[in-house]
């Protein structure tokens, strides 16, 4: 997310055409959510003001990776192919709707 433009859920996505199992649980996701919400765009100023416009194409390659992910998800899933994917996206919570306590 730092690195490129992405949400969480595009983030997320692109993870997920390399490994498409990948299902991290809902409170990470609700992290994720709060990383973007709050602190992603000064990650991303300090990672340019540190280092500088980066010489690799990470950004670039990730972009076309979501643009295949998201190409094949407007395809018919395989009969039978267990679709990872295909999980909504969740709404965020606010933090007073669940508790650490077992």
């Amino acid at each position: 997310m730092t690195v490129t433009d992405f949400g969480w859920e595009d983030a997320l996505h692109t993870v997920r055409a390399g490994r498409s199992c990948a299902n991290p649980n809902v409170g990470f996701q609700r992290q994720l959510q709060e990383f973007e919400k709050h602190e992603v765009h000064q990650y991303r100023q300090w990672l340019k003001e540190e280092y500088g416009e980066s010489p690799l194409r990470d950004a670039e390659e990730a972009k076309n990776i979501l643009g295949k992910y998201k190409e094949q998800g407007r395809m018919e899933p395989q009969h039978g192919a267990r679709r990872w994917s295909s999980f909504p996206a969740l709404a965020p919570l606010a933090y007073d709707n669940y508790t650490t306590e077992t």
